[in-house]
């Protein structure tokens, strides 16, 4: 049940708070929400009246609020926020539903968009918006249904649905390649290449050949794109997806820097929060996602 309408205040008196605390001052609130200094003056007295408290302290020009009142605008900003962005989604699809996804770029690129009009098609009454989100992040705070993760099983509070296993093969233009690639030794002088969000996955691949490495230093890249772009103009050696570089390897671009067994440094993982009830685009999209899966182990 929604709380009795006295703990409720007009969107109003909320935006009236929310701009004064955030500009500090009526007239600079006044101004971006196209009102007077005296109406925002009014929403903040209604507001004080209706909750029974005080909520702003006067110092010369400026307002400010009460300690009280700064965390109430906090939870009323988010709340805002969040009313907002429900508008959105049902001014962008007024007969369905809407997703929010966070994808990561490449995993989005290459393996989910060209999946993704399969689903357009099977559903058209859910938009799906994609955004990108390279690290866990709190659903809470975020705006996403649900997110593409890789990794462990170590985002707290989520659901997870396996997506697929990530193997990983070190790759170099042909010119950086040498005579002597056989020995794996090349590798430890070799010019490495690394990625933000995984800077111990050398080590953990020298680890799976049986080699202990330390102190591995190289290019430090955010996304898979631009270090592949980086490997085939022969800046270095890359971890690179095998996903990734099918079409690399096949054109000659990329060539294998090293012909030992393969190594997986995680998995791709569906999540959503668990403290959600499950939202009906999100059940369509997580049982449609199943089935890809399902005929890719087919395949």
């Amino acid at each position: 049940m929604i709380a009795p309408r006295r703990f409720l205040p007009s969107i109003p008196s909320l935006l009236a708070l929310e701009a004064v605390d955030r500009l500090g001052s009526a007239s600079a609130a006044a101004e971006e929400l196209s009102l007077t200094q005296s109406a925002i003056s009014r929403q903040l007295k209604s507001m004080e009246e209706q909750l029974g408290v005080d909520l702003i302290q006067r110092s010369q020009m400026r307002l400010h609020l009460t300690p009280a009142a700064k965390e109430y605008v906090q939870v009323a900003r988010t709340a805002l926020n969040q009313l907002a962005q429900a508008s959105l989604k049902l001014k962008a699809n007024p007969t369905g539903g809407s997703l929010n996804l966070s994808i990561l770029p490449a995993f989005g690129m290459h393996w989910l968009a060209p999946r993704l009009q399969d689903f357009a098609r099977r559903h058209p009454e859910v938009t799906v918006n994609l955004n990108t989100r390279l690290r866990p992040f709190d659903f809470e705070s975020e705006r996403f249904d649900a997110a593409i993760h890789f990794g462990q099983r170590d985002w707290a509070g989520v659901n997870y649905l396996p997506i697929m296993r990530e193997d990983v093969l070190p790759v170099c233009s042909p010119e950086l390649l040498p005579d002597d690639a056989d020995d794996i030794d090349w590798l430890t002088t070799a010019p490495l290449l690394h990625l933000e969000t995984r800077p111990d996955a050398w080590e953990r691949w020298f680890a799976a050949q049986g080699r202990m490495v330390s102190g591995i230093h190289g290019m430090l890249f955010d996304q898979f794109s631009t270090m592949g772009q980086a490997t085939i103009h022969g800046l270095g050696v890359a971890l690179l997806p095998s996903y990734l570089i099918e079409a690399d390897l096949a054109a000659g671009r990329l060539v294998p820097a090293w012909h030992g067994p393969g190594v997986s440094l995680g998995n791709f993982y569906l999540v959503w929060p668990q403290s959600r009830a499950e939202s009906e685009p999100l059940r369509s999209f997580r049982t449609w996602l199943q089935g890809q899966i399902d005929k890719a182990v087919v395949s």
